[in-house]
């Protein structure tokens, strides 16, 4: 059951971490990248983006990181005095808020924008982009910390799983 536990935990911690990543790589690179690009160069590109990111290699740890943690709690509770029950159960919550941000704020943008239709087609794409661009960075912002500080509680969570076992030898 130890070696379980561990397992689903590491694998949590991981999936979370390469989310928490993607969306820091967004607020660095990507986004202040695109900032300096033409409007129809952010729309055509964005547009190309949300719809490249639908795919396994983003959605199963994006939506699998949920039963991962979930899975995580539930082990851990089986485990009397687990120290690293309140950080895994700490890091699911804030990863549902963040999952919930990106469902609630920025796939709606994202929708938007692929609905207003081919860049080549849009007569007006300042007027497309600035309903999209601030909004989007800024929540894009908020679910990075949110996702590196369930990242960070995970990682907390493996060295109080440890300490544990470092104790029971």
């Amino acid at each position: 059951m130890r070696v379980l536990q561990t397992v689903v935990l590491l694998t949590a911690t991981i999936s979370t971490g390469a989310i928490a990543g993607l969306f820091y790589a967004y607020a660095c690179s990507v986004m202040p990248g695109l900032a300096r690009s033409s409007d129809h160069t952010f729309v055509e590109t964005m547009q190309n983006i949300n719809r490249a990111i639908l795919n396994p290699v983003f959605l199963v740890p994006f939506v699998g990181s949920i039963p991962l943690v979930g899975l995580a709690v539930v082990l851990a509770w089986g485990m009397p005095g687990s120290p690293a029950l309140p950080w895994i159960i700490a890091a699911l919550l804030v990863y549902v808020v963040a999952f919930l941000m990106t469902m609630v704020v920025n796939v709606p943008l994202n929708n938007a924008l692929d609905v207003a239709g081919d860049p080549d087609g849009i007569s007006d794409l300042a007027a497309v982009r600035a309903r999209f661009e601030d909004s989007w960075v800024r929540w894009n912002n908020l679910r990075t910390i949110a996702h590196t500080v369930a990242f960070g509680l995970l990682a907390w969570a493996l060295v109080a799983h440890g300490a544990l076992s470092s104790v029971e030898a």
